[in-house]
């Protein structure tokens, strides 16, 4: 699976940001996604994470009520939806692909397609 993420940029606090992530080369529908996001000088941490159907999804608390995981399975698409966006939210976001259709994964290692990343910087 080619994984193409994309939308991030710069935001003002408290605005809203689309990311979106497509996908290509394999059955879109059999793969669970996640975001993930790197800040810095800090480790990739789990943002969200949606089932291959789109009906389960998760959310790290950092960013729950805030964000919304969705994804369009005829598209080959996963968006990430920033609403609210903090400073702390700055970060290099990518996409990932997960061989299963159930499990949505909070462990980086647990995905077996990675996207490029795309930065995305909150101004206070």
């Amino acid at each position: 699976v080619q994984l193409q993420a994309s939308g991030g940029g710069l935001v003002q606090a408290g605005d809203s940001l689309r990311l979106s992530c497509a996908a290509s080369g394999r059955t879109f529908s059999n793969y669970v996604m996640g975001w993930f996001r790197q800040a810095p000088g800090k480790e990739r941490e789990f943002v969200s994470g949606i089932s291959s159907s789109g009906g389960s999804t998760l959310y790290a608390d950092s960013v729950k009520g805030r964000f919304t995981i969705s994804r369009d399975n005829a598209k080959n698409t996963v968006y990430l939806e920033m609403n609210s966006p903090k400073f702390e939210d700055t970060a290099v976001y990518s996409c990932a692909a997960r061989a299963a259709r159930l499990v949505v994964a909070t462990n980086p290692t647990n995905y077996d397609y990675w996207g490029q990343g795309t930065q995305v910087t909150v101004s206070s």
